[in-house]
């Protein structure tokens, strides 16, 4: 595995021990407020500063963590596998299920930009977690459906595939047993890239005030609550911070997806 995949690694590695041990990291409530220090730099007391209102952007940066991994690895999971099983479905039956589910369903859902699809999904039942995970994973399952299906349609014309047929194996055994096994590695590069992007869908939603509702410590919460030019001048650590992390995270999940697509496919490696 290439340097960038190792680096990104031990970024996400660090995340993930920063937001399960959270509630020992943080060095301030992350509810709590105090007008009189508003606006102070990154020091000693405050490793990031505080915000307008006063809270620690360090503690709320930390806490973030938990709900922007929360969210990417509940849509990475249940988009993967709804999307596992209806395009592996589709790819393994083909005829008219294939034509209904990738001619017609996959196409509604590829129609939208998605962004904008996950933007009339949370308006539509409303702002909160549970609500913006369920929306991302409604648009995210397509990705991973057509890939599998692709992967599917190839792994199913293969030797030992037309063998274990012809010996009278069932359709469930051929392709839990023998197709998907020799199908999955594409999907573990999606899921590490399903990652990056399932962060940044929450926080661009949280920004726009269709995710995470404030108070909460979400990323792009907080990015919204220092985008205006008031506290962009008196108090620009409230934004660069929350930025940083959220660019460090997502590269660190492309690094990684690319790092496996190169370790996965021996002809990325040799160029």
């Amino acid at each position: 595995m290439n340097r960038l995949a190792i680096i990104g690694l031990i970024i996400i590695a660090i995340l993930i021990v920063v937001a399960i041990f959270a509630p020992w990291i943080a060095t301030h409530d992350v509810g709590a407020t105090n007008l009189s220090i508003r606006y102070l730099p990154p020091s000693a007391d405050h490793l990031f500063g505080t915000d307008a209102t006063g809270r620690d952007i360090f503690s709320r940066v930390v806490f973030g963590a938990r709900i922007s991994l929360q969210v990417g690895l509940i849509v990475v999971s249940v988009s993967a596998l709804v999307g596992t099983l209806l395009g592996a479905f589709a790819g393994y039956y083909g005829g008219w299920i294939d034509r209904i589910i990738s001619g017609y369903v996959f196409n509604v859902f590829l129609a939208f930009p998605g962004l904008l699809l996950a933007i009339a999904m949370v308006a539509f039942l409303g702002a909160g977690l549970n609500k913006l995970i369920l929306a991302l994973c409604i648009i995210g399952w397509v990705g991973y459906a057509r890939l599998i299906r692709g992967q599917v349609l190839k792994v199913r014309e293969y030797d030992f595939v037309q063998a274990a047929r012809a010996l009278g194996a069932s359709d469930a055994r051929i392709l839990l047993i023998h197709i998907l096994p020799n199908a999955i590695q594409p999907l573990i590069v999606q899921a590490s890239l399903g990652m990056a992007g399932a962060v940044l869908a929450e926080a661009s939603l949280s920004f726009l005030g269709l995710g995470v509702p404030p108070p909460s410590p979400s990323w792009g919460v907080m990015i919204e609550e220092a985008r205006d030019l008031s506290t962009l001048q008196a108090a620009p650590h409230a934004l660069i911070f929350p930025g940083l992390v959220i660019a460090l995270t997502v590269l660190a999940f492309n690094f990684i997806g690319d790092g496996l697509r190169e370790y996965l496919d021996p002809r990325q490696s040799a160029r």
